[in-house]
């Protein structure tokens, strides 16, 4: 238990702003933003710097009480919400939320880990230059989480994920000592790469303090467009035919099942079909051009001319401005709105090969709804990255109590499916709480015990956000994992 002498000292090291053992306000802290996790915790700590975190980490340390890092408490799968017991401390990182370098000459950021994304956004493009990756909640979403989940969002496709836009890390170890680790060197072979093992870490590992980022110049032009057509595969073909086309311009390729749609203009006021006829399959793009280049219209116009020609795609609408571009956006960012609105569901965010995702999606999806008669799969997302949000809707009329009991089978039966074709159970939202589970009863043994000694390794206590990422050893004589 959290002793009292333990609460003076990280009271009296961080102030009245940075220390608070109030119940109630801790409890908006304490739980995850879907509101499924619920825990507690003894203290909320908010350091301001990078000492102030060391300190913190150090006197918890000795202690041997747990602390649970957050950034802006938007994980998908719990991975920043403390257990029941009440004995692990919440270290949140949002007062560390200073840019601290902005550099356009070397397209760099060096941001604190609380900077919210979409702060860094605004920043940026003062400069003349982006930051690529962006999400549905990039007005929460902070540096230090996205860097600790490696997260993805739309424009994966042609940027990759966080862990390749991260050029350098500094991070507090859980004995207390500071490694800086935030030159971008582009060559660097002293041995194991700490950086990418905290990236992707869920802050397992140690805490992100703050990260250096690449950047990219600013977009001058987009062109954004909604596609009908008859299946995933012909929306792969698509793709492949755009990259020939216009290569890197294609940021984002965002595939949309009807099913999908119509919730959304069924639960979210103020959207409309962008397409007169309904069609199986959508596609939303997004192609953009540098400040100096030409705009990438005319381009991505005479690339769907020629799928709409040879029967690829069935119909198509580029946006006329800015406001019908971000009306097509806002239909997409809004399926998971409105899939809470239509009621309880099992979430899986999955990937396999990128070839062999339209076929996982149209046999898996037919395998699921046979197996549990009245669900509805919604599967969508980044085709382009084989990446997928893999949905299942309760049958018409379930209640809430479907989600842990009937749930629970849809996905394992789901998880199943994406192993048997190789891939993975978690492709950008991490592991956490929810599906740590599943990853000792899927996971290579080897891979398991390999996670487990890094975590052994660098943080003996255990006392790095404990029960999220790296799955329990089984007890001897428990048998193999296997």
């Amino acid at each position: 238990m959290t002793s009292s002498p333990l609460l003076e000292r990280l009271s009296a090291r961080l102030g009245p702003k940075g220390f608070t053992a109030d119940p109630v306000a801790i409890a908006p802290w304490a739980e995850d933003w879907r509101g499924r996790w619920k825990g507690a915790a003894a203290a909320l700590l908010s350091p301001a710097s990078t000492e102030e975190v060391a300190d913190v980490v150090r006197l918890c340390a000795e202690a041997r009480v747990p602390l649970v890092p957050q950034g802006g408490n938007t994980s998908m799968a719990a991975g920043a919400t403390p257990d029941a017991s009440g004995d692990a401390m919440i270290l949140s990182l949002r007062r560390m939320n200073r840019i601290r370098a902005l550099d356009a000459d070397t397209d760099s950021a060096v941001c604190e880990a609380g900077v919210i994304l979409a702060d860094l956004h605004t920043a940026t493009a003062e400069v003349g230059r982006r930051f690529p990756l962006t999400l549905g909640a990039k007005g929460s979403a902070t540096i230090g989480g996205l860097a600790s989940t490696n997260a993805g969002g739309t424009q994966v496709l042609r940027f990759g994920t966080m862990r390749t836009l991260i050029q350098g890390i500094e991070a507090v170890l859980p004995d207390g000592s500071v490694w800086n680790g935030l030159t971008a060197l582009k060559k660097d072979n002293r041995g194991y790469d700490l950086k990418h093992l905290l990236v992707g870490g869920e802050g397992t590992l140690g805490v992100i303090t703050a990260a250096n980022l690449r950047l990219v110049p600013a977009v001058g032009a987009r062109s954004v467009a909604w596609i009908g057509l008859d299946t995933p595969d012909a929306a792969l073909d698509l793709l492949r035919m755009l990259e020939a086309a216009m290569g890197d311009a294609v940021e984002s390729f965002e595939l949309v099942p009807r099913v999908a749609l119509d919730l959304v203009l069924a639960h979210v006021p103020g959207t409309r079909a962008p397409l007169a006829e309904p069609h199986a399959w959508n596609v939303l793009i997004e192609a953009v051009s540098p400040m100096a280049a030409p705009s990438p219209e005319k381009a991505l116009y005479e690339a769907l001319h020629s799928a709409l020609g040879t029967g690829l795609a069935a119909d198509a609408v580029i946006a006329a401005n800015e406001r019908q571009a971000e009306n097509f956006w806002r239909l997409r960012d809004s399926i998971s709105e409105a899939e809470k609105q239509a009621g309880p569901a099992a979430k899986h965010d999955i990937s396999v090969e990128v070839a062999a995702m339209p076929r996982f999606m149209r046999e898996g999806s037919a395998a699921v709804e046979s197996a549990f008669p009245g669900t509805r799969v919604i599967a969508f997302g980044h085709l382009g990255d084989g990446n997928v949000h893999f949905n299942v809707g309760a049958p018409l009329g379930a209640g809430p109590e479907w989600q842990e009991s009937e749930g629970t089978r849809v996905t394992s039966y789901a998880h199943d499916l994406v192993v048997a074709a190789g891939g993975s159970i978690s492709a950008e939202h991490g592991i956490g709480q929810m599906r740590l589970a599943e990853l000792a009863r899927l996971t290579d043994p080897a891979r398991l015990a390999a996670q487990r000694a890094i975590k052994a390794a660098l943080d003996p206590h255990g006392i790095m956000n404990p029960g999220k990422l790296v799955p329990p050893a089984p007890a001897p004589g428990a048998g193999s994992l296997a």
